[in-house]
């Protein structure tokens, strides 16, 4: 295990014991264990196939004190929404000894829905971020739902790492699956004019289409409407959102 995935895996360790019953915490235990003190893959993949079942999909429950450590771990981590085998596949990569990087580019390649959405939203808290940016990238291609949202929303990864044309392509393909825009960390502080032109666009296109326009899409224009945005947003009846 790396340095930097000690201070994340003992919070998420400790939500995950709270909220198993004995026996499924026992097994989280034994499986951390083995996972920790192995190279190999098997243990890890056993572990992370097995959480479910083990442990259960239900929603963890946080405190106050609990977000507010999650800050202090991590500076926007935001756990809301997390489930109780979400955090115990996110825990078992960063107990690998091996670097996160190098793991997820093996347990993406074989992943179902369930394990891509744990992973994309354990970006969060993985170490060595820049090298993560790959599978970032392939996340916001995502036509799925869930996993765009993953990497999306309540984390702080795209904030800080994206580029400028990866951060407009996520923005725009959450509006085009019908996603929501606020859960984005950043949104305000990273709307730029080229993501304002690209959504003027495409609310040409959706409104030409006959297909509504969310307003949510004028968040990321109003601060770049010059006179010719403010026709155009006139023109798509977003003049008084």
């Amino acid at each position: 295990m790396q340095d930097a995935a000690a201070a994340p895996l003992a919070l998420l360790r400790d939500w995950v014991e709270r909220a198993a019953d004995p026996a499924g915490a026992a097994w989280y235990r034994e499986m951390l264990r083995a996972v920790a003190a192995s190279d190999a893959e098997q243990p890890l993949v056993r572990a992370i196939g097995l959480a479910p079942r083990k442990l259960g999909k239900s929603d963890l429950e946080f405190e106050a004190d609990d977000l507010e450590a999650a800050d202090r771990v991590r500076p926007g981590f935001d756990p809301s929404g997390l489930s109780i085998d979400q955090a115990a596949r996110i825990s078992f990569v960063l107990a690998c000894p091996r670097p996160v990087a190098d793991t997820l580019e093996r347990l993406l390649h074989a992943a179902d829905l369930g394990e891509s959405v744990a992973y994309y939203r354990g970006f969060a808290i993985f170490p060595e971020p820049r090298r993560l940016l790959t599978r970032a990238g392939d996340a916001v291609r995502s036509a799925i739902k869930p996993v765009l949202e993953a990497i999306a929303h309540r984390n702080p990864y795209p904030r800080e790492h994206f580029a400028q044309d990866a951060w407009n392509q996520m923005v725009l393909k959450a509006l085009f699956i019908d996603s929501t825009l606020a859960p984005i960390q950043g949104l305000d502080e990273r709307a730029n004019a080229e993501l304002a032109r690209m959504l003027i666009d495409y609310a040409r296109e959706r409104r030409a289409a006959g297909r509504p326009v969310s307003p949510e899409l004028w968040r990321c224009v109003r601060p770049f409407a010059d006179a010719g945005v403010r026709n155009q947003m006139a023109e798509l009846g977003a003049a008084d959102r």
